[in-house]
């Protein structure tokens, strides 16, 4: 009972008491309304659209020089000709249900949208208007058609609509939908049909507006699927696609395991095939392929062809599977994060003295001392800021090894050395290196310092680099760092954090990573001291998606609108009334600073 035509669904009469009742947290009788609709409205009371009115969240002005309006317009352009004086209107969105052209060919259908503001720059997900063909074809990601009392808000009920989501013909990536709504008087069989053809006609275009290097990239992906029955992945910067058979096989960790191997072995020129334990405990034998772009000395991409090890194979092969490896004072299970940690563990078991890279704040010394403390909790970890040493007699550390020996050593800031100072270093290493006790080496730097010339000499000495990841890189974790940052504070068990304000957290760009973290929620523990932290707890600057700087009046100005719609219950209306200004102004300021408003 997916895709009924108006007049194969239960009378209007009944749908609507079962509509009723839902709402009025009745039973739903059996078989009174499809499942993809019941299954919608508990959506959208989850999401706590309210029913009784239509407040679509405002987006404002959109970028309409997007690849997929160019490959839409022409076939939109076409299709509206055939509308024009008809009581339908043709809608494109984004992936995400924001309206980016809407038209009809009928003045009163027209006004009927404009009252429901089914216009270009509000949301029709289903978290902003509740069940509807756009956001519903979207959650479900497939065509849906939706009509009249099976529209969760009441507005909408004298309307029928029929969306299809879009994907990007090569990546497979769901880009937008192409919806279809007209009067539920007038809506017939076909709607869903027209809707899909025009669907793929927009795929269609799509993929002869595709630029060179995808196609290519495509090309590669579609000749190794010929010839690979198993697991194929094809990836650069901007796309990843990837066989049934990986997605089937692999969970999101794994994908993210195999591409940052890919993308390294692109990066270092490797092309020899490598044994991989994955996450989820598979191993995995992968081959990477770099694909030449239109020059030679160009790269469209790589392609990954990947093989299960069989069980009676993967006896005769030492499993390092990566699984959560404990480091005292460290949390963070995401797939990047363990396997920075699993590459310092292997640099250590190997006595590879390693350069610890990654930007300010990010936790590199921290993980040195989780290592450490994992494998010589009773022995001496010796620290030296390299930033504060400039002048530092590195001779001395001989004598002062020599008298109590140190059993791991961490050079912090190393990038921070001149040349002198790096190479009386370097030569201080060396010696200690030669020492029947030399102790476990680690460097850290920022990004990009490799290639200094002040620390060429000193980096010979350790012949593995791992790279921290930044914090906006692994946000999973926040999960975990936020309670492990409050009980450092001295807040725990007696400060935690609420899902909405962790998920706001998780929205940040965190230039400072770990670091800003840390101070971020010290100021918050200094207003609340126990209980729950809520969104209305945070910096305004957490309540916006950034956009751009902000000056200090701006600034004040957004600060504002965050605490009145806070203070309003996320209603914009009521929190227009408190500011003094329009509806309208609110939703263009919301916009412009990328206010996030508060779930209601």
């Amino acid at each position: 009972m997916d895709e009924m035509a108006p007049g194969t669904l239960l009378a209007d009469d009944e749908l609507a008491r079962t509509r009723v009742r839902f709402l009025t947290a009745e039973p739903v009788p059996p078989g009174t309304v499809r499942q993809t609709i019941l299954a919608s409205w508990r959506r959208s009371r989850e999401f706590r659209v309210e029913a009784d009115r239509i407040d679509p969240r405002y987006f404002g002005d959109q970028n309409l020089d997007i690849p997929l309006m160019r490959g839409a317009e022409p076939v939109l352009d076409k299709l509206g000709e055939q509308f024009d004086g008809q009581p339908i209107s043709l809608i494109l969105t984004d992936a995400s249900g924001v309206v980016l052209t809407q038209r009809t060919g009928d003045a009163d259908l027209k006004r009927h949208l404009e009252r429901v503001e089914l216009v270009p720059g509000f949301s029709y997900g289903e978290q902003s208007v509740g069940t509807n063909g756009i956001g519903t074809a979207l959650e479900d990601g497939r065509a849906t058609t939706v009509f009249g009392h099976e529209h969760y808000a009441e507005h909408l009920e004298n309307l029928a609509c029929a969306g299809v989501p879009i994907h990007h013909p090569i990546s497979g990536k769901k880009i937008g939908a192409v919806d279809l709504t007209c009067w539920y008087k007038d809506a017939g069989g076909l709607l869903i049909a027209l809707a899909r053809s025009t669907a793929e006609q927009i795929r269609q275009a799509l993929l002869r507006h595709s630029d060179l290097r995808e196609m290519i990239l495509f090309q590669a992906y579609l000749q190794t699927c010929r010839r690979w029955t198993g697991i194929v992945l094809a990836f650069n910067e901007d796309i990843v696609m990837m066989n049934d058979r990986a997605r089937q096989l692999l969970d999101p960790a794994d994908q993210s395991v195999l591409l940052s191997h890919g993308t390294a072995a692109l990066t270092d020129g490797r092309r020899t095939s490598a044994t991989l334990a994955l996450s989820s405990g598979l191993r995995v034998r992968v081959f990477c392929r770099r694909v030449p772009g239109q020059r030679e000395t160009d790269t469209a991409g790589g392609v990954l062809s990947v093989k299960l090890i069989e069980a009676e194979e993967a006896l005769a092969v030492p499993s390092t599977p990566m699984l959560p490896m404990y480091l005292p004072g460290v949390v963070g299970s995401a797939p990047l994060w363990l396997r920075c940690g699993h590459e310092l563990d292997t640099g250590h078991q190997r006595d590879e003295w390693v350069a610890l890279e990654g930007e300010a704040g990010t936790g590199k010394l921290t993980l040195a001392k989780g290592l450490h403390q994992r494998h010589h909790p009773a022995a001496r970890l010796l620290t030296v800021d390299a930033a504060v040493a400039s002048g530092t007699d590195w001779a001395a550390l001989l004598r002062e090894h020599a008298e109590a020996p140190i059993r791991t050593l961490v050079v912090r800031h190393a990038d921070r050395l001149a040349t002198p100072a790096a190479n009386a270093l370097a030569t201080t290493l060396r010696e200690l290196r030669e020492r029947a006790d030399a102790p476990w080496v680690v460097l850290t730097l920022v990004p990009e310092a490799e290639t200094k010339p002040a620390l060429a000499e000193l980096l010979k000495s350790f012949p593995r680099t791992v790279r921290v990841p930044p914090l906006r890189h692994h946000v999973e974790d926040l999960a975990e760092l936020v309670p492990l940052v409050l009980s450092k504070l001295g807040y725990g068990g007696r400060l935690t954090c609420s899902a909405a304000a962790l998920h706001l957290l998780m929205r940040a760009e965190w230039p400072g990573n770990t670091g800003q973290l840390y101070q971020v929620l010290r100021a918050v523990a200094q207003r609340r001291r126990a209980g729950t932290i809520r969104p209305g707890d945070l910096p305004a600057e957490f309540h916006t998606v950034g956009r751009r700087p902000l000056n200090r009046f701006e600034s004040i100005e957004r600060d504002a609108i965050v605490k009145c719609l806070e203070d309003a219950d996320g209603n914009k209306v009521r929190a227009a009334k408190l500011l003094g200004i329009s509806r309208a102004t609110i939703y263009r300021k919301i916009h412009e600073y990328g206010i996030v408003p508060p779930a209601r």
